[in-house]
């Protein structure tokens, strides 16, 4: 839109000064013939912006005017300008304009003064700025496109590395856990299928059940960390913690789970972290204060989850731990967005996460830095363009007073 206003003004104002230069005043048609001129130069511009230069040229040789038209494609002619060959025919193309608006003059050498005074200020002047700041633009554009193709290696070259940290954090938990994981398994099926009073049999089948899962979680994420980050959508989130509550009241453990609030949709990274707090808390509970009971509580919000898991502590109160399990915690709620923490008050330790909700419109949208000019390239824009016209009222006075002298 603002290109198209540009051009209607340049049209307006060069055929109103054309109307205004003749004292004789001129006939509607040439007016309208000259507007038309004007705009097939200034359409010409968005095929050709050295033939509309031209055009422009040759029309300020025939009308004597032409002054605004003659200023906008010079400009535009300067910025078009990306070679030495696109220089030379510009160049060469003011040059011979120059001569024959000097032939066109009759050669009279009181008509030199005006005739340059007219070309330094509607030709050269524009030519140079628009040379400059095309020049600026297309470094600046060239450099926010080497920074994009940088940022893209860098980006290649962490993910390989990753990737092959995975590959070989996979290979230790296959040949390490997995094979101990194996090796418990085929002895609790033995001791499954063996003679044993009833109560030891369930405590046993239990253990057999417990030690499957176990293995099927580690080849799930073992083959989660061989594969993209897409394979960790099957990981459970929020609706297996109803599963696990039960697994751990079927184990004997006195588990409760409150939910209140109306279920939010979370981020895959987010449901996953709510599961693994849960899993943690409850596993450092049955850990440190065996026979304790157990709750959690799942509080929905309109923007988030609030989970805590709450349990007194034994008597007496067990050692301090050496584990990592409230660390990795950290680390997989951290990048999802969410808080974590844990505090010891009144003998009861309560472990509690937010994890935020996903915005029902939560749209992606991308960035692009090429396209919006920064706040330093619109200054030098405008500062360039205060020096042109400063030094347009400087040159064009003095000349026109050389011209007359």
């Amino acid at each position: 839109m603002g290109k198209h206003l540009l051009a209607a003004l340049v049209v307006t104002v060069d055929t109103w000064l054309l109307a205004a230069s003749r004292a004789d005043g001129l006939p509607p048609a040439a007016v309208a013939g000259y507007a038309l001129a004007v705009a097939l130069v200034i359409v010409l511009r968005y095929r050709s912006p050295t033939a509309a230069f031209v055009a422009a040229l040759v029309l300020a040789t025939l009308t004597g005017a032409t002054y605004v038209l003659l200023l906008w494609a010079a400009y535009q002619a300067g910025r078009s300008i990306v070679s030495r060959t696109g220089t030379a025919v510009i160049v060469g193309t003011a040059v011979g304009g120059l001569g024959t608006q000097f032939v066109a003059r009759g050669g009279q050498p009181q008509a030199i003064g005006p005739i340059i005074s007219t070309f330094l200020v509607f030709v050269m002047l524009p030519l140079l700025v628009g040379g400059y700041l095309g020049q600026h633009e297309r470094l600046v554009s060239a450099l926010g496109r080497n920074n994009q193709q940088l940022r893209r290696e860098q980006e290649i070259i962490a993910e390989r590395e990753r990737l092959s940290e995975r590959l070989r954090i996979a290979r230790d938990m296959h040949d390490s856990l997995g094979h101990r994981l194996s090796l418990v398994s085929v002895q609790a099926a033995a001791l499954e299928v063996s003679e044993l009073p009833p109560r030891q049999q369930q405590a046993v089948r239990q253990l057999a059940t417990a030690t499957r899962g176990a293995m099927d979680e580690l080849y799930q994420l073992v083959g989660a960390l061989r594969e993209p980050d897409d394979a960790l959508a099957g990981a459970p989130g929020v609706p297996a913690i109803g599963r696990l509550v039960v697994e751990f009241q079927a184990a004997g453990v006195s588990v409760a789970l409150h939910q209140h609030g109306k279920p939010r949709p979370l981020s895959t990274a987010a449901g996953q972290a709510a599961y693994r707090v849960v899993e943690e808390g409850l596993t450092n509970a049955v850990k440190h204060a065996p026979g304790q009971a157990i709750t959690i509580d799942l509080g929905w919000e309109t923007d988030a989850l609030l989970l805590t898991v709450t349990n007194p502590l034994a008597d007496p109160p067990p050692a301090p731990s050496a584990g990592h399990g409230l660390t990795g915690l950290s680390e997989r709620v951290l990048p999802a967005g969410g808080f974590l923490d844990h505090c010891l008050a009144d003998g009861v330790f309560r472990l509690y996460a937010m994890l935020p909700a996903v915005p029902p419109s939560a749209v992606d949208q991308p960035v692009d830095e090429v396209s919006h000019p920064s706040p330093v390239g619109r200054f030098r824009t405008v500062a360039v363009g205060f020096a042109a016209a400063a030094l347009m009222f400087v040159v064009l006075p003095a000349t026109l007073l050389v011209g007359v002298s």
